[in-house]
């Protein structure tokens, strides 16, 4: 599973030098319309994408052996496919979550959290998936029968992980919101969520929401929000 930040040109560049800072990543050579952070050791799992339209919001790829084969099945559990070219098949999941199904690329290493200075360490590792709330129980039961990960509740009602059965790169949470879109945001780790935000806004992010002792919500400099969450980086 890779995970995608889509921006419109005018903040294009903006946010690949915000998250090339917040991720500690290089850029590698551009492909088209999208670049990938790539870290200093482990499989790249992050990429910029420019995209048309406003705003700037993100996406996930699911790496399959075949995605034609898979947008089938996909489409007998509810999904829509919305367009296909050789290799790639974009979808919307049964409550217009966009997501794309891409040829499966080998991964041999997970990427470490990056220390900053002195205790502090951070890495994206999570993938949430926002749901209102008249299509959360059917979106589970879609991303459960998707991936085939088992379930795991949280200690909030409105939020229900997908365990995978080995440690990824990523890893799905599915959230019940208030909202009427669907969508998905990035999720950050770290060891210490008032230093890794003050980071973050030092670099360009501003600050949309506390919950003290357990998550911070950003925006980035495109206007794209995101979450710094008290999760250890090393689980």
């Amino acid at each position: 599973m890779t995970g995608f930040l889509d921006t419109p040109p005018e903040t294009a560049a903006v946010a690949e030098r915000f998250w090339m800072a917040v991720t500690g990543m290089g850029l590698s050579p551009r492909r088209g319309h999208f670049v990938t952070l790539v870290p200093e050791k482990g499989d790249a799992y992050l990429r910029l994408q420019v995209v048309g339209e406003e705003p700037a919001r993100a996406h996930l790829d699911l790496h399959v052996d075949d995605p034609f084969r898979s947008a089938a099945e996909l489409v007998a559990l509810g999904a829509v496919e919305v367009f296909a070219e050789p290799g790639l098949v974009v979808m919307r999941s049964p409550s217009g979550i966009a997501f794309c199904l891409v040829a499966w690329e080998y991964e041999r290493e997970l990427t470490l959290p990056r220390r900053w200075d002195g205790p502090q360490s951070s890495l994206v590792d999570q993938l949430c998936l926002d749901v209102p709330a008249a299509f959360y129980a059917r979106e589970l039961v879609f991303w459960s029968q998707v991936t085939g990960w088992e379930r795991r509740s949280s200690s909030l009602p409105e939020f229900t992980f997908l365990q995978p059965p080995a440690r990824m790169p990523v890893r799905l949470l599915v959230q019940r919101t208030g909202g009427a879109v669907a969508g998905v945001h990035v999720d950050l780790a770290c060891d210490d969520v008032d230093a890794e935000v003050a980071r973050h806004v030092a670099l360009g992010a501003s600050v949309v929401r506390r919950v003290p002792e357990d998550w911070t919500t950003l925006r980035d400099p495109a206007g794209r929000e995101y979450c710094v969450t008290a999760r250890s980086p090393f689980k």
